[in-house]
């Protein structure tokens, strides 16, 4: 759809003629851009309440630099997951301005902001090992427009540190939960909680957790009702499922 056709949708709506719910699913299917290797999806804001976030893992610094190039074009905030430092450097040549986020891999741009969401999303992690992944999940929830709170080092090896913090975990809306080793944290903090617990398995351990595979097993197989798992690692898909039960919750369900 090109600007022409924009103003004429927009001019409908304002005239009546058509219903706003109509525009909006118009809107929904407008085209992306093609950069040949790369197709950005410019109206994910619209569809999802938040912009698409560049998996950087397995693109090069030159396709890096090129797809947030583009992204900014639209005002859009950009983020990306996954970076390695070489990607990290190449994207902050360009862009000057942009916020590295060390522990979490990470980077962003600000843009055009989600709305801002009441109620708090914990992300809680066993080990300063996994606090990574934790990261990864934290920056993704704040940049959705979440309010979070970091709740780290407090495994199962000494439950006395988890259970000093149960005050924070009862005001979390919902509740993102890293673990390692065997995965148990989030059976017990899903048993201490009545709100959604996500669990996510992480890549810490010796040689039998299968870099991860154990602690997802474990968490699989959890004895806590309602528990949710997301894959090995995946901070980002955590704070996703959990930004969209707390837009939900603020009433902002499509």
């Amino acid at each position: 759809m090109d600007a022409r056709s924009l103003k004429e949708l927009l001019d409908a709506v304002a005239q009546g003629s058509m219903a706003p719910e109509g525009a909006f699913a118009q809107l929904q299917d407008l085209p992306f851009a093609d950069l040949g290797f790369a197709k950005i999806d410019h109206h994910r804001m619209l569809r999802k309440g938040y912009p698409e976030t560049i998996f950087c893992q397995g693109k090069t610094p030159e396709q890096i630099v090129a797809i947030v190039t583009e992204m900014r074009k639209r005002g859009s905030t950009v983020y990306g997951t996954r970076c390695s430092p070489e990607g990290i450097q190449a994207v902050l040549a360009a862009h000057p301005d942009a916020n590295r986020y060390e522990l979490a891999r990470a980077f962003s741009i600000d843009g055009i902001k989600p709305e801002p969401l009441d109620g708090i999303i914990a992300v809680v992690c066993a080990g300063t090992s996994d606090i990574p992944v934790a990261e990864e999940a934290c920056i993704t929830a704040e940049l959705m427009g979440n309010q979070v709170d970091r709740i780290y080092d407090v495994g199962v090896a000494g439950l006395h540190r988890l259970l000093s913090q149960r005050d924070r975990l009862l005001k979390a809306r919902v509740i993102i939960c890293c673990a390692g080793m065997e995965g148990a944290l989030p059976s017990v903090v899903g048993g201490l909680v009545q709100c959604p617990v996500i669990a996510v398995p992480t890549s810490v351990g010796y040689g039998a957790s299968f870099n991860g595979v154990a602690a997802l097993l474990g968490m699989l197989n959890s004895c806590a009702t309602g528990l949710t798992v997301v894959n090995i690692d995946n901070g980002f898909g955590a704070a996703a499922a959990a930004t969209a039960i707390n837009r939900v919750a603020n009433g902002l369900l499509q």
